[in-house]
């Protein structure tokens, strides 16, 4: 779980360029869409390269459980999840999005 720990904002060029995600070392998640207004938190866990996030709250009301994938390379997470709640969980990471360590972006 340590490695996910820190905020992570989607890169640009992606269809949700902006969202974040917070992990945080008490297995708490915020996610927030700022150009849609959408905040969420939940508790997640890690499991080797699995992910599963609990989404408690949602500003149009999407909870439930969403299990994926993820991998992180330096300061790059690429994660994969469940199309949404309670969906399966996907194949690889074919599809992940990808997300940057908020620490990386400073100064740009």
């Amino acid at each position: 779980m340590e490695k996910i720990i820190g905020k992570w904002i989607q890169a640009k060029g992606q269809a949700y360029e902006g969202l974040w995600f917070e992990f945080k070392t008490d297995g708490t998640f915020t996610a927030e869409y700022p150009a849609m207004g959408i905040v969420s938190n939940g508790t997640y866990q890690t499991d080797g390269n699995r992910i599963v996030i609990n989404q408690e709250e949602h500003t149009l009301g999407l909870t439930g459980q969403f299990k994926g994938l993820y991998q992180i390379d330096g300061e790059t997470l690429k994660m994969a999840l469940s199309s949404g709640p309670g969906q399966k969980q996907p194949d690889d990471l074919s599809e992940a999005r990808l997300y940057l360590n908020s620490t990386s972006l400073k100064g740009e």
